[in-house]
Protein backbone atom coordinates (compact mmCIF):
# COMPACT_ATOMS: atom_id res chain seq x y z
CA UNK A 1 0.00 0.00 0.00
CA UNK A 2 1.19 3.50 -0.77
CA UNK A 3 1.94 5.60 2.30
CA UNK A 4 0.33 9.00 2.63
CA UNK A 5 3.57 10.56 1.38
CA UNK A 6 3.76 8.23 -1.61
CA UNK A 7 0.16 8.80 -2.62
CA UNK A 8 0.90 12.52 -2.59
CA UNK A 9 3.84 11.87 -4.92
CA UNK A 10 1.69 9.67 -7.14
CA UNK A 11 -0.93 12.41 -7.30
CA UNK A 12 1.70 14.92 -8.41
CA UNK A 13 2.90 12.55 -11.14
CA UNK A 14 -0.68 12.02 -12.33
CA UNK A 15 -1.92 15.61 -12.23
CA UNK A 16 1.13 17.88 -11.93
CA UNK A 17 0.13 19.38 -8.59
CA UNK A 18 -0.32 18.42 -4.95
CA UNK A 19 -3.59 17.05 -3.50
CA UNK A 20 -5.68 19.10 -1.13
CA UNK A 21 -6.71 16.14 1.01
CA UNK A 22 -6.04 12.41 1.48
CA UNK A 23 -8.20 9.84 3.24
CA UNK A 24 -8.53 6.10 3.60
CA UNK A 25 -11.21 3.52 4.39
CA UNK A 26 -10.96 -0.22 5.04
CA UNK A 27 -12.59 -3.29 3.60
CA UNK A 28 -14.44 -5.61 5.91
CA UNK A 29 -15.02 -9.17 7.00
CA UNK A 30 -18.51 -10.00 8.14
CA UNK A 31 -18.23 -12.45 10.99
CA UNK A 32 -21.90 -13.36 10.66
CA UNK A 33 -25.11 -11.81 9.35
CA UNK A 34 -25.07 -12.27 5.57
CA UNK A 35 -27.74 -10.93 3.20
CA UNK A 36 -29.85 -9.45 6.00
CA UNK A 37 -28.78 -5.81 6.07
CA UNK A 38 -31.40 -4.95 3.44
CA UNK A 39 -34.03 -6.62 5.65
CA UNK A 40 -33.28 -4.25 8.57
CA UNK A 41 -31.42 -6.98 10.44
CA UNK A 42 -28.46 -7.03 12.79
CA UNK A 43 -25.02 -7.76 11.34
CA UNK A 44 -21.64 -8.36 12.98
CA UNK A 45 -18.77 -7.28 10.71
CA UNK A 46 -15.37 -5.81 11.47
CA UNK A 47 -13.11 -3.53 9.49
CA UNK A 48 -9.88 -5.13 8.25
CA UNK A 49 -6.36 -3.76 7.91
CA UNK A 50 -6.52 -3.55 4.11
CA UNK A 51 -7.49 -0.06 2.95
CA UNK A 52 -8.24 2.06 -0.07
CA UNK A 53 -6.55 5.48 0.00
CA UNK A 54 -7.62 8.49 -2.06
CA UNK A 55 -6.03 11.87 -2.77
CA UNK A 56 -8.21 14.68 -4.10
CA UNK A 57 -7.91 18.24 -5.38
CA UNK A 58 -10.23 20.61 -7.17
CA UNK A 59 -9.20 21.25 -10.76
CA UNK A 60 -11.20 24.31 -11.80
CA UNK A 61 -12.47 22.40 -14.84
CA UNK A 62 -15.82 20.90 -15.74
CA UNK A 63 -14.42 17.38 -15.61
CA UNK A 64 -13.63 14.64 -13.11
CA UNK A 65 -10.26 12.99 -13.72
CA UNK A 66 -9.70 9.65 -12.00
CA UNK A 67 -6.30 7.97 -11.80
CA UNK A 68 -5.37 4.78 -9.98
CA UNK A 69 -2.33 2.77 -8.94
CA UNK A 70 -4.15 -0.34 -10.18
CA UNK A 71 -6.60 0.67 -12.95
CA UNK A 72 -6.61 2.69 -16.20
CA UNK A 73 -7.35 6.41 -15.97
CA UNK A 74 -10.90 7.63 -16.53
CA UNK A 75 -12.45 11.02 -17.29
CA UNK A 76 -16.08 12.06 -16.84
CA UNK A 77 -17.48 15.44 -17.81
CA UNK A 78 -19.48 17.32 -15.21
CA UNK A 79 -22.60 17.36 -17.37
CA UNK A 80 -22.30 13.59 -17.87
CA UNK A 81 -22.46 12.77 -14.15
CA UNK A 82 -25.40 10.39 -14.45
CA UNK A 83 -25.77 6.72 -13.41
CA UNK A 84 -23.28 4.67 -15.38
CA UNK A 85 -23.32 1.16 -16.79
CA UNK A 86 -20.50 -1.22 -17.63
CA UNK A 87 -17.35 -2.26 -15.84
CA UNK A 88 -15.75 1.14 -15.26
CA UNK A 89 -14.19 1.38 -11.79
CA UNK A 90 -14.67 5.13 -11.77
CA UNK A 91 -18.43 4.79 -11.44
CA UNK A 92 -18.00 4.01 -7.71
CA UNK A 93 -16.13 7.29 -7.26
CA UNK A 94 -18.48 9.19 -9.53
CA UNK A 95 -21.48 7.80 -7.66
CA UNK A 96 -20.28 9.28 -4.38
CA UNK A 97 -19.66 12.67 -6.05
CA UNK A 98 -23.17 12.49 -7.52
CA UNK A 99 -24.81 11.43 -4.22
CA UNK A 100 -23.05 14.24 -2.34
CA UNK A 101 -24.16 16.78 -4.94
CA UNK A 102 -20.64 17.99 -5.76
CA UNK A 103 -20.77 20.26 -8.83
CA UNK A 104 -17.10 21.14 -9.18
CA UNK A 105 -14.39 19.44 -11.22
CA UNK A 106 -12.03 17.16 -9.29
CA UNK A 107 -8.80 15.24 -9.71
CA UNK A 108 -8.77 11.99 -7.73
CA UNK A 109 -6.00 9.42 -7.33
CA UNK A 110 -6.85 6.01 -5.84
CA UNK A 111 -4.68 3.30 -4.34
CA UNK A 112 -6.84 0.26 -3.64
CA UNK A 113 -5.33 -2.45 -1.45
CA UNK A 114 -8.53 -4.36 -0.63
CA UNK A 115 -8.60 -7.50 -2.80
CA UNK A 116 -11.12 -6.96 -5.60
CA UNK A 117 -13.81 -9.61 -6.08
CA UNK A 118 -12.91 -11.38 -2.86
CA UNK A 119 -16.08 -10.55 -0.95
CA UNK A 120 -14.19 -8.13 1.32
CA UNK A 121 -16.00 -5.00 0.11
CA UNK A 122 -13.42 -3.24 -1.97
CA UNK A 123 -16.24 -1.14 -3.44
CA UNK A 124 -17.34 0.19 -0.04
CA UNK A 125 -13.72 1.01 0.84
CA UNK A 126 -13.46 3.06 -2.36
CA UNK A 127 -16.78 4.79 -1.79
CA UNK A 128 -16.17 5.57 1.87
CA UNK A 129 -12.62 6.88 1.44
CA UNK A 130 -13.93 9.19 -1.28
CA UNK A 131 -16.90 10.31 0.83
CA UNK A 132 -14.81 11.06 3.93
CA UNK A 133 -12.33 13.08 1.87
CA UNK A 134 -15.02 15.08 0.06
CA UNK A 135 -16.96 15.64 3.28
CA UNK A 136 -13.90 17.33 4.76
CA UNK A 137 -12.73 19.09 1.59
CA UNK A 138 -16.10 20.78 1.07
CA UNK A 139 -16.96 21.11 4.79
CA UNK A 140 -20.25 19.28 4.27
CA UNK A 141 -20.57 18.36 7.98
CA UNK A 142 -22.16 14.97 7.30
CA UNK A 143 -21.87 12.47 10.16
CA UNK A 144 -20.94 8.83 9.63
CA UNK A 145 -24.57 7.68 9.49
CA UNK A 146 -25.27 10.23 6.75
CA UNK A 147 -22.16 9.14 4.86
CA UNK A 148 -23.17 5.47 5.15
CA UNK A 149 -26.57 6.22 3.60
CA UNK A 150 -25.02 8.45 0.93
CA UNK A 151 -22.47 5.84 -0.14
CA UNK A 152 -25.13 3.14 -0.15
CA UNK A 153 -27.25 5.38 -2.39
CA UNK A 154 -24.27 5.81 -4.70
CA UNK A 155 -23.92 2.05 -5.09
CA UNK A 156 -27.68 1.39 -5.34
CA UNK A 157 -28.77 4.20 -7.64
CA UNK A 158 -25.62 5.17 -9.54
CA UNK A 159 -23.67 1.92 -9.87
CA UNK A 160 -26.75 -0.30 -9.91
CA UNK A 161 -25.94 -2.76 -7.11
CA UNK A 162 -28.94 -3.21 -4.75
CA UNK A 163 -26.67 -3.70 -1.73
CA UNK A 164 -27.65 -3.14 1.88
CA UNK A 165 -25.89 -0.73 4.17
CA UNK A 166 -23.59 -3.02 6.17
CA UNK A 167 -20.42 -2.65 4.11
CA UNK A 168 -20.42 1.12 4.08
CA UNK A 169 -21.37 1.32 7.75
CA UNK A 170 -18.52 -0.78 9.06
CA UNK A 171 -16.01 0.81 6.68
CA UNK A 172 -16.92 4.13 8.29
CA UNK A 173 -17.55 2.99 11.88
CA UNK A 174 -15.11 0.12 12.47
CA UNK A 175 -13.24 0.00 15.79
CA UNK A 176 -9.89 -1.62 16.51
CA UNK A 177 -10.26 -4.78 18.61
CA UNK A 178 -14.00 -5.13 18.09
CA UNK A 179 -16.58 -6.50 15.78
CA UNK A 180 -19.35 -3.97 15.30
CA UNK A 181 -22.94 -5.03 15.93
CA UNK A 182 -24.89 -2.82 13.53
CA UNK A 183 -28.64 -2.38 13.68
CA UNK A 184 -29.36 -1.84 10.00
CA UNK A 185 -32.69 -0.20 10.78
CA UNK A 186 -31.27 2.88 12.50
CA UNK A 187 -27.48 2.35 12.11
CA UNK A 188 -26.93 2.29 15.86
CA UNK A 189 -23.82 0.31 16.77
CA UNK A 190 -22.37 -1.65 19.65
CA UNK A 191 -18.73 -2.69 19.84
CA UNK A 192 -18.39 -6.38 20.64
CA UNK A 193 -14.89 -7.37 21.83
CA UNK A 194 -13.32 -9.83 19.40
CA UNK A 195 -9.95 -10.52 20.98
CA UNK A 196 -9.56 -14.04 19.66
CA UNK A 197 -5.76 -14.02 19.97
CA UNK A 198 -6.16 -14.04 23.76
CA UNK A 199 -7.91 -17.39 23.40
CA UNK A 200 -5.29 -18.92 21.11
CA UNK A 201 -7.52 -18.54 18.04
CA UNK A 202 -7.13 -16.97 14.63
CA UNK A 203 -9.59 -16.05 11.90
CA UNK A 204 -8.26 -17.28 8.58
CA UNK A 205 -9.54 -15.51 5.46
CA UNK A 206 -9.46 -17.63 2.31
CA UNK A 207 -9.85 -15.90 -1.04
CA UNK A 208 -11.02 -18.54 -3.53
CA UNK A 209 -10.04 -16.23 -6.41
CA UNK A 210 -13.39 -16.99 -7.95
CA UNK A 211 -14.50 -13.45 -8.67
CA UNK A 212 -18.11 -12.50 -8.39
CA UNK A 213 -19.92 -9.58 -9.95
CA UNK A 214 -22.93 -8.28 -8.06
CA UNK A 215 -24.32 -6.17 -10.90
CA UNK A 216 -26.28 -9.12 -12.22
CA UNK A 217 -29.59 -10.73 -11.44
CA UNK A 218 -28.53 -13.01 -8.60
CA UNK A 219 -28.27 -10.48 -5.80
CA UNK A 220 -31.26 -8.41 -6.91
CA UNK A 221 -33.44 -11.50 -7.29
CA UNK A 222 -32.79 -12.62 -3.73
CA UNK A 223 -33.42 -9.20 -2.30
CA UNK A 224 -36.67 -9.08 -4.25
CA UNK A 225 -37.70 -12.42 -2.69
CA UNK A 226 -37.27 -10.99 0.81
CA UNK A 227 -39.26 -7.90 -0.14
CA UNK A 228 -41.98 -10.12 -1.61
CA UNK A 229 -42.21 -12.08 1.66
CA UNK A 230 -42.59 -8.83 3.61
CA UNK A 231 -45.38 -7.63 1.30
CA UNK A 232 -47.33 -10.90 1.42
CA UNK A 233 -47.01 -11.27 5.19
CA UNK A 234 -47.92 -7.64 5.81
CA UNK A 235 -44.97 -6.88 8.11
CA UNK A 236 -42.57 -3.90 8.15
CA UNK A 237 -39.55 -6.14 7.46
CA UNK A 238 -38.26 -9.65 8.08
CA UNK A 239 -36.69 -8.17 11.19
CA UNK A 240 -40.21 -7.99 12.63
CA UNK A 241 -41.11 -11.67 12.65
CA UNK A 242 -39.72 -14.52 14.74
CA UNK A 243 -38.48 -17.77 13.26
CA UNK A 244 -41.45 -19.65 14.74
CA UNK A 245 -43.98 -17.12 13.42
CA UNK A 246 -42.40 -17.19 9.97
CA UNK A 247 -42.53 -21.00 9.89
CA UNK A 248 -46.19 -20.92 10.93
CA UNK A 249 -47.06 -18.82 7.85
CA UNK A 250 -45.18 -20.97 5.35
CA UNK A 251 -48.35 -21.82 3.43
CA UNK A 252 -48.80 -18.16 2.47
CA UNK A 253 -45.55 -18.08 0.49
CA UNK A 254 -44.31 -19.88 -2.60
CA UNK A 255 -41.39 -22.25 -1.91
CA UNK A 256 -38.65 -19.93 -3.20
CA UNK A 257 -39.93 -16.90 -1.31
CA UNK A 258 -40.28 -18.94 1.87
CA UNK A 259 -36.84 -20.51 1.83
CA UNK A 260 -35.08 -17.22 1.10
CA UNK A 261 -37.02 -15.44 3.81
CA UNK A 262 -36.26 -18.35 6.14
CA UNK A 263 -32.55 -17.71 5.66
CA UNK A 264 -33.05 -14.08 6.64
CA UNK A 265 -35.00 -14.68 9.84
CA UNK A 266 -32.73 -17.52 11.01
CA UNK A 267 -29.56 -15.59 10.16
CA UNK A 268 -30.75 -12.64 12.24
CA UNK A 269 -31.14 -14.97 15.21
CA UNK A 270 -27.69 -16.44 14.59
CA UNK A 271 -26.17 -12.95 14.78
CA UNK A 272 -27.65 -12.27 18.21
CA UNK A 273 -26.71 -15.76 19.38
CA UNK A 274 -23.12 -15.11 18.23
CA UNK A 275 -22.98 -11.87 20.21
CA UNK A 276 -24.12 -13.74 23.31
CA UNK A 277 -21.55 -16.49 22.74
CA UNK A 278 -18.74 -13.97 22.26
CA UNK A 279 -19.77 -12.19 25.44
CA UNK A 280 -19.43 -15.49 27.28
CA UNK A 281 -16.19 -16.46 25.54
CA UNK A 282 -17.90 -19.54 24.09
CA UNK A 283 -16.04 -19.94 20.80
CA UNK A 284 -17.23 -23.50 20.25
CA UNK A 285 -20.76 -22.14 19.93
CA UNK A 286 -19.51 -19.33 17.68
CA UNK A 287 -18.01 -21.98 15.39
CA UNK A 288 -21.27 -23.92 15.24
CA UNK A 289 -23.13 -20.74 14.33
CA UNK A 290 -20.65 -20.01 11.53
CA UNK A 291 -21.25 -23.51 10.15
CA UNK A 292 -25.02 -23.05 10.35
CA UNK A 293 -24.74 -19.72 8.55
CA UNK A 294 -22.82 -21.31 5.69
CA UNK A 295 -25.33 -24.15 5.40
CA UNK A 296 -28.18 -21.65 5.19
CA UNK A 297 -26.40 -19.53 2.57
CA UNK A 298 -25.63 -22.69 0.59
CA UNK A 299 -28.94 -24.52 0.85
CA UNK A 300 -31.62 -21.89 1.55
CA UNK A 301 -30.32 -18.69 -0.04
CA UNK A 302 -28.26 -20.55 -2.69
CA UNK A 303 -25.51 -17.94 -2.99
CA UNK A 304 -22.53 -20.20 -2.34
CA UNK A 305 -20.54 -22.04 -5.01
CA UNK A 306 -18.53 -25.30 -5.17
CA UNK A 307 -15.25 -23.55 -4.38
CA UNK A 308 -16.62 -21.88 -1.24
CA UNK A 309 -18.31 -25.11 -0.12
CA UNK A 310 -15.07 -27.04 -0.51
CA UNK A 311 -13.06 -24.46 1.43
CA UNK A 312 -15.54 -24.39 4.31
CA UNK A 313 -15.96 -28.15 4.59
CA UNK A 314 -12.22 -28.79 4.34
CA UNK A 315 -11.44 -26.26 7.07
CA UNK A 316 -13.93 -27.86 9.46
CA UNK A 317 -12.76 -31.38 8.60
CA UNK A 318 -9.23 -30.37 9.60
CA UNK A 319 -10.07 -28.86 12.96
CA UNK A 320 -11.61 -25.41 12.43
CA UNK A 321 -14.29 -24.57 14.98
CA UNK A 322 -16.39 -23.17 12.16
CA UNK A 323 -16.20 -21.81 8.63
CA UNK A 324 -18.47 -20.01 6.22
CA UNK A 325 -18.60 -17.97 3.04
CA UNK A 326 -18.60 -14.19 3.44
CA UNK A 327 -19.82 -11.40 1.20
CA UNK A 328 -22.43 -11.41 -1.52
CA UNK A 329 -21.59 -14.93 -2.64
CA UNK A 330 -21.15 -16.66 -6.00
CA UNK A 331 -17.39 -16.59 -5.29
CA UNK A 332 -15.11 -14.49 -3.16
CA UNK A 333 -13.86 -15.46 0.28
CA UNK A 334 -14.59 -17.72 3.21
CA UNK A 335 -13.49 -17.45 6.83
CA UNK A 336 -12.43 -20.17 9.25
CA UNK A 337 -12.12 -19.81 13.02
CA UNK A 338 -9.44 -22.14 14.37
CA UNK A 339 -6.73 -22.62 16.96
CA UNK A 340 -3.55 -20.87 15.91
CA UNK A 341 -1.54 -24.08 15.82
CA UNK A 342 -3.98 -25.66 13.34
CA UNK A 343 -3.88 -22.83 10.81
CA UNK A 344 -0.90 -24.19 8.78
CA UNK A 345 -2.42 -27.65 8.42
CA UNK A 346 -5.81 -26.17 7.48
CA UNK A 347 -4.16 -24.04 4.79
CA UNK A 348 -2.31 -27.07 3.41
CA UNK A 349 -5.48 -29.16 3.35
CA UNK A 350 -7.40 -26.42 1.53
CA UNK A 351 -4.63 -26.00 -1.03
CA UNK A 352 -4.59 -29.75 -1.71
CA UNK A 353 -8.38 -30.02 -1.91
CA UNK A 354 -8.69 -27.08 -4.31
CA UNK A 355 -5.89 -28.43 -6.49
CA UNK A 356 -7.42 -31.90 -6.62
CA UNK A 357 -10.77 -30.40 -7.62
CA UNK A 358 -9.18 -28.37 -10.42
CA UNK A 359 -10.09 -25.07 -8.77
CA UNK A 360 -7.88 -21.94 -8.66
CA UNK A 361 -5.18 -21.81 -6.01
CA UNK A 362 -6.57 -19.76 -3.13
CA UNK A 363 -4.68 -17.15 -1.15
CA UNK A 364 -4.74 -16.75 2.58
CA UNK A 365 -4.51 -13.81 4.92
CA UNK A 366 -5.61 -12.75 8.37
CA UNK A 367 -6.64 -9.49 9.93
CA UNK A 368 -7.52 -8.25 13.36
CA UNK A 369 -10.38 -5.75 13.68
CA UNK A 370 -9.24 -2.27 12.63
CA UNK A 371 -10.49 1.31 12.76
CA UNK A 372 -12.80 2.74 10.12
CA UNK A 373 -12.34 5.55 7.63
CA UNK A 374 -10.28 8.62 8.46
CA UNK A 375 -8.73 11.69 6.91
CA UNK A 376 -4.94 11.37 6.67
CA UNK A 377 -3.98 14.90 5.72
Amino acid sequence: MLSSTNINEAFVRAFGKSPEITAQAPGRVNLIGEHIDYSNGFVLPFAIKYHTTVAIARNGLNIFRFSSAQKPDEVIELNQLVPLEGETWGRYVAGVIWALGIAEGLDIFVDGQVPVGAGLSSSAALECSTAVALNTLFNLKRDVKDLARITQRAENDFVGVPCGIMDQSVSLMGKEGSAVLIDCRDLSTQNIPFNIAEHGLELLIIDTRVHHELVDGGYAERRASCEKAVEILGIPSLRDISVAAFESRKSELDPTTFIRGYHAVTEMKRVLDTVEALTQGDFNTVGKLLNASHASLRDDYTVSCPELDLVASTAVAHGALGARMVGGGFGGSAIALAKVELIPSIQSAILEAMKNAGFPEPRFFTSLPSDGARVLS
